[in-house]
């Protein structure tokens, strides 16, 4: 086990409010080819309680439904007790804040047509942190 390693790195960004998109793909892909390891895993968290992560396909119409789907599942002006933003909170748990990822081979694995994206539930833009963690050896 003396050739095990841990990395980590934060990236931040900027969203532009309720239901944004922010493609992480090629941040996880950096992470992973800064870090050294050839096989492992690489684990994305958003430690955010109004943000999540999904691995889908980047296409714009796909996009637009998942907007439409959170949107008709958990409505913005529903009877919520929890002020301006409960619906974003209530979002974000349909979902998780964390993915993990093959590394083999020194790449991440990504099925076909998968990116990481960022999903961003809350009402205003925001300033954003993913921490990506790669371990391995």
């Amino acid at each position: 086990m003396a050739d095990f390693k841990v990395f980590n790195t934060r990236f931040s960004f900027s969203t532009k409010g309720e239901i944004d998109f922010t493609d992480l793909t090629d941040k996880v892909h950096e992470a992973v080819s800064k870090s050294g390891v050839k096989n492992g895993l690489v684990h994305v968290f958003a430690p955010h309680a109004t943000g999540v992560l999904i691995l889908t396909e980047n296409e714009y119409g796909l996009l637009s439904d998942i907007k439409v789907f959170l949107e008709k599942v958990i409505p913005k002006h529903g009877r919520y007790r929890h002020p301006s933003n409960a619906h974003s909170h209530l979002r974000s748990m349909l979902l998780p804040p964390d993915k993990t990822l093959p590394v083999i081979d020194g790449r991440v694995e990504f099925g076909t047509w998968q990116s990481l994206i960022f999903v961003e539930t809350d009402v205003y833009p925001r300033k954003r942190t993913v921490i990506i963690q790669v371990l391995g050896t």
